[in-house]
């Protein structure tokens, strides 16, 4: 997309950097992500401004990424530096970075100085998302600070000869009350974008480079969420009939999924459709197993035999399969550490597992995608909303959500009361405001009474959240009417459980799923 204007993302290994390039587009103004050594090499007359993201690193941290500020202060291009690009542009620039005393995590209040273009339209105080230890103390020369906060003196500060720009928060994440309206006034007012750019682009513009394709098999594994779904649609327009899909029954799944993804995608036209039964493989290998990780990754290995198995019975058919179809989306690819060395590995997902084990070419039109932006991209292809509205459901399935050492008993528990999470979200009209909802097993047995007698029974979390990305979420506030009819029908109904808690925790510090 070299001839549409576009702000470039430098990627330092914060878990928000694609977030950012996210708002930007949803802001109009098309955005990609690039690395500190690639900037030279990208930028063309359609880039009209860039950020330097945040990271997890110390500006003073010897492999520490870093950019030639010269350089890119030559190119007259405006910069907006956020966290670590702040304190990258000050420490480069000869200003003063240290190691904060007191760090500041999540909100904090936020008092403008100094009117600015930056800042057009935002009151005097506001609350911003902080997560630092370092801070800049002293800003360059020729730069004017424009806010501060409690323990950050310089929180904000503008250079407006050179077009530089930076801030110690994040603007990008929705807990900055006018986060967007800060990326909004850089893109428009200071780097002076027209607009125009919406998610699909990106759909047409993958068809359009992967159209030499056609003529050749392909095969996408399906869940019936939206992501694997809306992939699927994608592919049918450079594959069409060539395209095979294939639902695996893990025995980790809904249960109820493996009916709906064969009547689904058979009324919507898809001529093949595949189902196959392995369950009694991935209860031998899982079952007794403890550890997140192992948990993952013995997951993956046997959906990746089972997968490639399976292809090799379709080519017996068919013919040769060249590429297989996923609906990676990019926390995905974030949360494995592989957007860039400077990343920290948060857990390992069997999808993004795939590019290294399997033979086919990995075809993934939705990979810098989030899961909003996928939705928007469902509806522009006609899917229904009982599709697309679909809360996000792990690859694994239920496994992550069996806290500790897996077994039957907690598989047929977890299944059962999450059946009831969902089913009470939709009686109470409050399925589509939640961004997940779930019930996970945890790994505990409680003292309880049931008709006067003792019992020692497993517990049932319910993990409710709010979210547009899934990157950052927070608890969702539900009345206690709603909690306790599910916590009512989980303790009368699934037999095993005498205690059921609600979780309160945000992402961060925790993670959405429990493992």
């Amino acid at each position: 997309m070299r001839d549409v204007e576009k702000i470039l993302v430098v990627e330092f290994g914060s878990q928000y950097s694609h977030l950012i390039v996210k708002r930007i587009r949803r802001l109009g103004v098309y955005a990609e992500l690039v690395y500190p050594d690639e900037i030279l090499d990208v930028v063309n007359e359609s880039v009209k401004g860039i950020i330097l993201s945040g990271g997890p690193l110390s500006v003073y941290d010897p492999d520490s990424p870093k950019v030639n500020m010269d350089l890119l202060l030559n190119l007259g291009i405006p910069v907006l530096g956020i966290c670590y690009g702040h304190q990258l542009i000050a420490h480069q620039l000869g200003g003063e970075v240290v190691g904060g005393d007191v760090g500041e995590y999540g909100g904090v209040e936020f008092n403008l100085r100094n009117s600015h273009v930056l800042f057009k339209g935002i009151p005097l105080k506001s609350i911003v998302w902080m997560s630092h230890k370092d801070l800049v103390v002293k800003p360059p020369k020729q730069f004017v600070v424009l806010g501060s906060t409690r323990y950050t003196e310089v929180a904000a500060m503008a250079n407006d000869e050179d077009k530089i720009y930076s801030v110690q928060f994040h603007p990008e994440v929705v807990h900055t009350e006018y986060g967007v309206k800060i990326l909004e006034n850089f893109i428009y007012e200071i780097c002076g974008c027209k607009g125009g750019y919406n998610p699909f682009d990106i759909v047409k513009r993958f068809v359009e480079e992967n159209i030499d394709k056609k003529g050749c098999n392909a095969l996408i594994a399906v869940s019936g969420g939206v992501d694997s779904t809306v992939t699927a649609f994608i592919l049918r327009r450079i594959f069409g009939d060539d395209l095979h899909l294939v639902y695996i029954d893990t025995g980790f799944t809904r249960d109820r999924d493996r009916e709906f993804v064969y009547n689904f995608f058979r009324k919507s036209g898809f001529k093949n459709v595949h189902i196959i039964d392995r369950k009694k493989v991935f209860y031998k290998e899982l079952m007794g197993a403890s550890d997140p990780e192992v948990k993952r990754s013995i997951f993956s290995q046997i959906y990746f035999q089972v997968l490639n198995e399976f292809i090799h019975q379709l080519e017996e058919k068919y013919g040769e399969f060249k590429y297989l179809g996923q609906g990676t989306l990019y926390p995905d690819v974030v949360e494995t550490g592989r957007t860039s060395k400077y990343t920290d590995k948060i857990k390992s997902h069997h999808n993004v597992a795939f590019r290294e084990l399997s033979r086919l070419e990995l075809i993934e039109p939705l990979k810098y995608l989030y899961k909003d932006e996928v939705r928007e991209v469902a509806k522009s292809l006609g899917i229904p909303s009982e599709v697309y509205m679909r809360h996000p459901f792990p690859g694994p399935g239920y496994l992550v959500r069996i806290v500790g050492k897996v077994d039957m008993e907690k598989l047929r528990i977890v299944k059962e009361a999450d059946k009831i999470v969902e089913e009470e979200l939709k009686r109470f009209n409050i399925y589509e405001k939640i961004w997940q909802g779930f019930a996970a097993v945890l790994d505990v047995k409680t003292v309880g009474v049931k008709g006067d007698k003792r019992t020692y029974e497993y517990v049932v979390a319910i993990r409710l959240v709010e979210s547009e990305d899934g990157m950052t979420a927070k608890h969702a506030d539900i009345s206690s009417d709603i909690l306790t009819s599910i916590a009512r029908r989980i303790l009368d109904e699934v037999d095993g459980v005498n205690r059921v808690l609600y979780d309160l925790s945000d992402k961060p510090p925790a993670t959405i799923e429990f493992e």
